[in-house]
């Protein structure tokens, strides 16, 4: 038995045992790798992980001398009329959390005013403050938008093809972009390419799709923060935790979790029993 098996067998036992109401769990160790379904396979809305796929459109399009996260992003969104302070936001801030923007969630965000990145980038900023938000990733998403058009499309060639996911869908807000912070559904394989080509740093059967700094970028120069444990640290999409994992997480139990030569996919129906879930791989992990 492989070691991913072993692992495996640990996380199901540990999630059935907790009543976390998973639809899915990869494990992939090294060149090993084991799933467990607990109901058919089919494409779903992978949430908030899906910011980790925005920091790797963006980092291929720097890569390609398209886009600087660096620059204002209003140098991407002429026309809009700034708040205080936003002149000085870059497309890294909002990926990173760090544009000081006051936006909070609603499941309505994508609907409540005619253009949410106007709406966004016209509100003041408070500077380098964390304020985790949809709101800030679709505007970063709208930017690269402005350079490379729609960015799913522009994406199919350069990551999805490559790595074999086919006819992928991403939800779009009324004027059609995408949504960027969520709406992208995957199946479980396909959420576990993603993570291998995370772990593997951006590279997919010796090819180099994305520079490995964006990779590292997503779990380090972590932005430290009071907050509930394994919320207190974030970088580039990536949370710190449990313990010496990282991981991307998406709301009811999306997740993609890091630790050395592994990584643990897992797609489930349960927000609340998420936290625990990760931790409990982490242990499977460790042991």
């Amino acid at each position: 038995m492989t070691r991913a098996q072993t692992v495996l067998d640990r996380i199901v036992r540990s999630a059935e045992e907790q009543g976390f109401v998973a639809h899915g769990v990869h494990v992939r160790i090294g060149d090993d790798a084991a799933a467990h379904l607990w109901a058919e396979d089919i494409r779903r809305d992978i949430h908030s992980a899906a910011k980790g796929v925005c920091v790797i459109a963006a980092g291929i399009a720097s890569d390609e001398g398209l886009f600087d996260l660096d620059a204002p992003v209003a140098t991407y969104l002429p026309g809009i009329a700034l708040g205080q302070g936003v002149d000085a936001v870059t497309t890294r801030h909002l990926l990173t959390m760090t544009s000081g923007i006051d936006f909070p969630w609603s499941e309505t965000m994508m609907t409540d005013w005619p253009d949410l990145a106007r709406e966004f980038l016209g509100r003041p900023s408070r500077g380098r403050v964390f304020q985790y938000s949809n709101a800030s990733t679709y505007t970063a998403m709208r930017a690269l938008g402005a350079v490379v058009g729609d960015v799913h499309g522009w994406l199919e060639p350069r990551l999805f093809a490559p790595l074999g996911i086919v006819g992928s869908t991403w939800e779009r807000c009324p004027n059609g972009w995408i949504i960027a912070g969520g709406g992208l559904s995957l199946t479980l394989d396909e959420f576990a390419r993603i993570g291998r080509l995370i772990r593997d740093g951006g590279r997919w059967d010796g090819r180099q799709l994305v520079s490995r700094g964006w990779i590292d970028a997503m779990h380090r120069d972590w932005i430290e923060r009071d907050a509930n444990p394994g919320y207190e640290r974030y970088a580039l999409a990536g949370w710190g935790g449990p313990g010496d994992a990282w991981r991307l997480h998406g709301a009811y139990g999306q997740l993609l979790i890091f630790l050395d030569d592994a990584v643990v996919t897992i797609t489930a129906d349960d927000h609340f029993g998420a936290d625990a879930m990760a931790a409990k791989a982490v242990a499977a992990l460790e042991s």
